[in-house]
């Protein structure tokens, strides 16, 4: 799995007004028609299997669409204009902002879906369990489904059946003042999403959002009983389903950990008992719950922030040597297979960004890692493949080195990249140009090479720990074979071009299946170093001879001959 994250709002916006805190008549807003065919052939031609559209589902904003029969959100809790995507206010309702007819709004995104199915890509979609907004209410629940806290008993604090969890004789207040009447009331106050159990949440908690009620009482800690299964786990079940039923081929379930681990279970058993092929993506950052997680609530893929992502930031920062990538590999064992590997996403910053490294080609031995290390998912996220900087200060999320999941806002790059519809990056200057060049040479190259997609992995640093002409600080080495493939990669994630000496030992060749009496060709399938050649017996014994670009990852494919 290739996934490309892809914020809906901004991917398709040509207005490049950007404006502090505009609204989206004076910075424009990207539509779900924005994804062209065309437009899905050019990421899908970059070696993509999946597409997480981010922020379809209804979520509170400061647009007012209630000629449209959509309830209008109060400014004290919505974060920024467009608002977050976190913040569901429907979970049955398509965010309006992204249909260029809004009466037509669901028929918008699933002509969406067939034409992403139709250009050979799966479509992934957010599942926000955790919390939802203040302002809930859905304008279009199936008639059968009752909404969510209608009939909770408000009286007291925990009720297994309570969808939300309140605060008797208390009314929230919002740290967002406004400076007229229109404000949110609630009473009595419901806890908030980040289980702050207070009516006075700060700026700092996540307020425009309330807590849902899975079984679990945090206010007495008594024993959960979740048989019969709490009325918040029927009510999801319906939701999973309901876009499911649409096409929808995988969730992104956001901040899993903080819903019980008994609900994943159940759920996931549920729905693919009725759809076995729906993808689960857990997104935890807690790495003690990793295993049960996996093999306990059912997940196809966790997010691996905590380990791979940290190291490697850590390493690309240079605060870090590069054989610590040995020790994230040994902290996940006989977990690849299942952890989803980044260098960024929604949340976090930019690689070019003047708070990472400034520069996002200094990336590219980290990203070539995360690709062709284990056989497990690699993510994206939109513009990353540009070099997209994210040192806008566009209005909520501030100067951070993020791009904006707040504010209405437009991307230089992406229009760029998009060429007035052609997508061929034409407008694009050189460094863009070739990054993306890199990054779909890379991602393409799993798609095509067996070793890559289900290889096995030989981890060549504990031969080269002593090695004096290998710098293990700057350098990093693997291989990855099958029966009918090896391929030999070397990643170096110094600012300068580094030669070596690499010694295979003995037992790595045997276990790809290699003859040390050979002679081997080695071409570099990302076309960053020339073709090398050495016989086996120089390789094992005193190391055969190289020479790496700064900032660059090889993927020798290793070929043998016998020489008489």
């Amino acid at each position: 799995m290739i996934i490309y994250q892809v914020f809906t709002r901004l991917f398709g916006n040509t207005n490049l007004t950007n404006k502090l805190s505009g609204t989206i008549e004076e910075n424009g807003c990207g539509k779900l028609n924005d994804f062209t065919p065309k437009a899905l052939n050019a990421i899908k031609s970059m070696g993509v299997s999946h597409v997480w559209f981010t922020g379809i589902i209804e979520h509170a904003h400061q647009t007012d669409y209630s000629k449209y029969g959509i309830t209008k959100d109060f400014p004290d809790i919505v974060k920024g204009k467009a608002g977050s995507p976190y913040a569901i206010k429907d979970y049955y309702d398509i965010n309006p902002d992204l249909a260029e007819k809004v009466p037509n709004r669901m028929a918008e995104f699933e002509s969406l879906i067939k034409r992403t199915h139709k250009a050979g890509l799966k479509v992934i979609i957010d599942f926000v369990p955790n919390h939802l907004a203040r302002n809930y209410k859905s304008d279009i629940t199936p008639d059968e489904i009752v909404d969510f806290g209608i009939n909770d008993n408000k009286s007291v604090d925990f009720d297994k059946n309570n969808n939300f969890y309140y605060l008797p004789e208390s009314n929230f207040e919002s740290p967002i003042k406004t400076e007229n009447e229109d404000r949110w009331h609630e009473s009595p106050a419901k806890a908030t999403g980040n289980n702050c159990f207070t009516s006075t949440p700060s700026i700092f908690d996540w307020y425009e959002t309330v807590k849902l009620n899975y079984g679990i009482d945090y206010v007495h800690n008594s024993p959960p009983n979740f048989d019969p299964e709490p009325d918040t786990w029927l009510k999801m079940r319906d939701i999973i389903l309901y876009w499911a039923k649409k096409g929808v081929d995988g969730f992104r379930c956001d901040m899993a950990e903080m819903v019980p681990v008994e609900f994943w279970q159940w759920i996931t058993g549920e729905v693919r008992s009725k759809f076995p092929n729906v993808c689960f993506i857990a997104e935890i950052y807690d790495t003690k719950l990793y295993s049960e997680y996996i093999f306990k609530g059912g997940f196809d893929y966790l997010y691996d922030k905590m380990f791979f992502y940290d190291m490697m930031r850590n390493i690309l920062e240079g605060k870090s040597p590069a054989s610590d990538i040995t020790k994230i590999w040994q902290c996940t064992d006989k977990l690849h297979h299942f952890l989803l590997y980044f260098l960024e996403n929604h949340d976090e910053q930019r690689i070019a960004s003047d708070f990472f490294l400034g520069d996002a080609s200094k990336a590219v031995p980290g990203m070539v890692i995360a690709a062709t290390m284990f056989n497990n998912p690699v993510m994206f996220y939109f513009g990353q493949e540009l070099g997209e900087k994210g040192m806008d200060n566009e209005g909520f999320s501030g100067l951070d080195g993020r791009t904006t999941i707040f504010d209405y806002w437009g991307l230089k790059l992406m229009n760029q990249w998009k060429s007035k519809g052609n997508y061929d990056g034409t407008m694009l200057d050189k460094n863009s140009r070739d990054l993306q060049s890199i990054y779909s040479r890379l991602f393409n190259l799993t798609q095509k090479n067996e070793s890559l997609y289900k290889g096995r992995f030989y981890d060549l640093m504990w031969a080269n720990e002593n090695n004096p002409n290998f710098d293990s600080s700057k350098l990093y080495t693997f291989l990855r074979y099958t029966n009918d493939q090896t391929l030999l990669i070397v990643a170096n994630f110094s600012s300068e071009d580094v030669s070596y000496k690499l010694k295979l030992p003995s037992h790595a060749l045997q276990s790809a299946g290699l003859n040390s009496d050979h002679f081997f060709t080695g071409t570099d399938l990302m076309n960053f170093s020339k073709t090398i050649q050495f016989p086996g017996e120089l390789a094992i014994n005193s190391g055969f001879g190289g020479k790496i670009k700064k900032y660059c990852a090889s993927v020798f494919e290793l070929k043998s001959y016998f020489v008489q």
